[in-house]
């Protein structure tokens, strides 16, 4: 791991703190360790208070904001266990937490936000006070990083801070990819280290296809609505229940978000991208395009209105989405009266506790005018419209997704897969060389284009992931790959930071190693670059101690061919470990040998884990399960002879290398030659070509063989071993 030496965090002249985002900071001579830290006071006058002034529905309190922060403490510094308390003021050994109303906490456009905080920092102890409980959360996030770069001392001082916009953060395309509760909650605590507070989820669309007036073809294509409600208004809707939310998950979903400070702002896609509601009531399809909802017919709107109505109060975010993208624009007076009803709908309907937001698709021309800035416009490019002239100018809010940050999962001819640093460092065309990049630069190329950084109509910025080719096109975990590096550096810029490439770059690998709440990259803490070593030969009385120096022994209810050091697996038993995923750079060796044995299903599951499984048996093509989608190879383990495998993740591709013969998967003594396979996605483009892309899938831990309720794997297994590094097929 890449450390930075305390004086280093400490910006020049002590001006700052290099954290991400970067935090004003004016130092003192002094220090103080956080192990002398024993307790957070939260102040007893306001534990109970909410920031109401936030999009969030359901604030946390100023206690549960610290709560978490102690669980952070821990998670983050290795610290030891830190007591929550409520009291009046500072004491000796402490962090403070506590509200101030000082007109010091300012936005970009000289206003007042909540968000702000300041930070005092003494040799006996620590005070944060935020303008609400969430300005004191994001005082919490600045001195947890500050402290991990500082090896657990932080300098003394003051800081005052505030962010620029207030929104911040992504969107996330889960309607073409469906995306588990438990990864949404890591994503959010993720962006909420770095100060986002905005994880807008998109629950609806489709495939694209060149086929638009082709029904038949059409209402056969991927589409998918990912909330499930037993609502009798809404049946059929949902055709994907086992890759949907019910009001229980998605309540649990956003109230954990929450809990860091980040709101899931919901989006359902209408009157474009709507092929789901088309498959589901094909009587309401443009017959030109049917991915578009007729408007015209006097259903349309009625059961857009229904399916609002059923999961409107799902939702606990102040702003919800509509979607009104990419409509026919010879049918653009019917779209701008689709919006105009949706928008006195979504407020009556709420109780006008939510606004309406959609993408930008038509400007506000003379049949625009009649729109209510009420509903607030998310840009998305250039050709669509002008933010500035078309927006801003008519007094229209605006929030900043320029495509200049579009990313696509897999494979675009269009678009890239991760951020382009470049943009944010240098994304601004006012400063000669380009300066950093925010939330008021729509166009990164022609600065006309661009109002003033203190322009009060911005709402901020949000950065898009989109799954153009579907749920098969990449694996869960690839989304946060595709953000995991750059993102804090554009949170940096969203907030208002002015983080340098290389300040970032020397700071975000420590700081990205401590982040609380998840463990996106599947890592697993290891004593050497061996995880796990099990020679079944050891084992005694079901259990297999684990030879790496780590203790993860495993446990299992089958027997143990003694002469072969194999374990037997009947199709019914199995091992298991105490370990779930391994994430990138992986190595998971052993040698098997199936059974001429029919198995209850035809692809058993050999190796098991929560995001992926590794399924094999006699003449089945090895097959590699995750996020719901099969990736097969050309290549089955032949029956009643020992192959040696290695299972390598590399990067974003996985392998699969194999050498048959007679060895004992240790000596290298196999008969036959190494031969590799890589794991390949097909990815469809409009239904009229295909191209092969890797696919990198984690390694499957938690169990070995075995199928619930069934007959699995069935054969001898030996030599399993799990390397935290890349060992090719030698």
């Amino acid at each position: 791991m890449r450390r930075t030496s305390f004086l280093q965090f400490i910006g020049i002249a002590s001006a700052r703190l290099l954290t991400v985002p970067s935090t004003p900071f004016e130092a003192t001579d002094g220090t103080i360790s956080l192990t002398t830290i024993t307790s957070i006071i939260v102040d007893s006058r306001h534990s109970n208070t909410t920031d109401t002034t936030g999009q969030t529905l359901i604030p946390p309190t100023l206690l549960q904001f610290a709560e978490t922060f102690a669980s952070d403490l821990q998670s983050s510094l290795d610290q030891s266990t830190v007591s929550v308390i409520e009291g009046t003021s500072s004491a000796a050994g402490s962090i403070f937490l506590t509200l101030d109303d000082s007109t010091a906490y300012l936005d970009a456009a000289g206003r007042h936000t909540a968000e702000g905080y300041s930070l005092s920092v003494t040799s006996s102890g620590i005070t944060i006070a935020g303008a609400s409980p969430l300005g004191a959360w994001w005082g919490t996030r600045s001195l947890i990083q500050a402290a991990v770069l500082g090896d657990g001392t932080i300098k003394t001082g003051s800081a005052t801070d505030a962010p620029g916009w207030a929104t911040r953060g992504v969107m996330l395309d889960g309607g073409r990819h469906y995306y588990p509760p438990e990864f949404v909650i890591e994503i959010c605590s993720y962006l909420s280290f770095f100060k986002q507070n905005t994880f807008q989820l998109h629950l609806s669309d489709n495939l694209l296809s060149a086929y638009l007036n082709n029904s038949e073809y059409e209402l056969g294509l991927y589409a998918a609505f990912r909330l499930d409600s037993d609502d009798e208004a809404v049946a059929g809707l949902n055709r994907w229940k086992n890759e949907s939310y019910t009001r229980s998950v998605f309540d649990n979903m956003q109230e954990k978000c929450a809990q860091r400070g980040v709101t899931i702002l919901p989006e359902i896609e209408t009157p474009g991208h709507s092929l789901v509601i088309t498959q589901w009531k094909p009587e309401l399809a443009l017959s030109t395009d049917y991915t578009m909802l007729n408007i015209s017919n006097p259903d349309t709107i009625p059961t857009v209105k229904t399916i609002w109505r059923t999961f409107l109060p799902w939702f606990y975010s102040k702003t919800v989405h509509i979607g009104a993208d990419e409509y026919d624009s010879k049918l653009a007076d019917d779209y701008n009266s689709f919006v105009r009803e949706m928008d006195s709908f979504i407020q009556a309907e709420s109780g006008f506790t939510k606004k309406m937001r959609i993408w930008g698709t038509f400007p506000p021309k003379d049949n625009y005018t009649n729109i209510s800035t009420d509903v607030s416009i998310q840009h998305w490019e250039f050709f669509e419209d002008n933010p500035l002239f078309d927006y801003i100018l008519n007094n229209y809010t605006v929030l900043n997704s320029d495509d200049a940050f579009y990313i696509v999962g897999k494979y675009s001819a269009s678009y890239p897969q991760t951020p382009n640093a470049t943009r944010i460092f240098h994304g601004d065309p006012s400063v000669p060389g380009g300066g950093p990049y925010a939330p008021n630069i729509f166009d990164i190329n022609n600065a006309t284009n661009n109002p003033p950084r203190g322009e009060p109509l911005v709402l901020g910025h949000l950065a898009a992931q989109w799954n153009d080719y579907g749920p098969n096109a990449t694996t869960v975990t690839e989304a946060y790959y595709a953000w995991r590096d750059l993102l804090p550096a554009l949170a940096d810029k969203q907030w208002g930071g002015d983080l340098s490439q290389d300040e970032y770059l020397s700071i975000f690998e420590t700081l990205h190693a401590a982040i609380p709440g998840q463990n996106l990259d599947r890592s697993i803490e290891s004593c050497s670059s061996t995880i796990i070593k099990y020679d079944f030969g050891k084992a005694k009385d079901g259990k297999v101690p684990d030879l790496s120096g780590n203790g993860y022994d495993g446990h299992t209810d089958c027997a143990i061919d003694g002469a072969a050091a194999a374990i037997v697996l009947d199709g019914t038993c199995a091992l298991h470990t105490p370990l779930g995923s391994k994430g990138r750079n992986y190595t998971l060796s052993f040698t098997v040998k199936p059974s001429d044995t029919d198995s209850a299903t035809a692809l058993p599951p050999l190796f098991t884990g929560p995001d992926s499984v590794l399924l094999a048996g006699a003449d089945a093509n090895v097959t590699l399960l995750s996020g719901g989608n099969l990736f097969a190879l050309n290549y089955s383990f032949p029956v009643d002879t020992w192959t040696e495998a290695k299972l390598v993740g590399q990067g974003n591709q996985t392998f699969l290398h194999v050498r048959e013969g007679e060895g004992d998967g240790q000596s290298g003594t196999g008969t036959e030659e190494w031969v590799s396979h890589e794991f390949l996605t097909t990815i469809g483009i409009l239904g009229q070509s295909f191209v092969w892309k890797g696919i990198a899938v984690e390694a499957p831990l938690t169990k070995v063989g075995g199928e619930t309720g069934g007959k699995g794997f069935v054969g001898l297994l030996k030599g399993l071993e799990v390397l935290d590094e890349v060992v090719g097929s030698s």
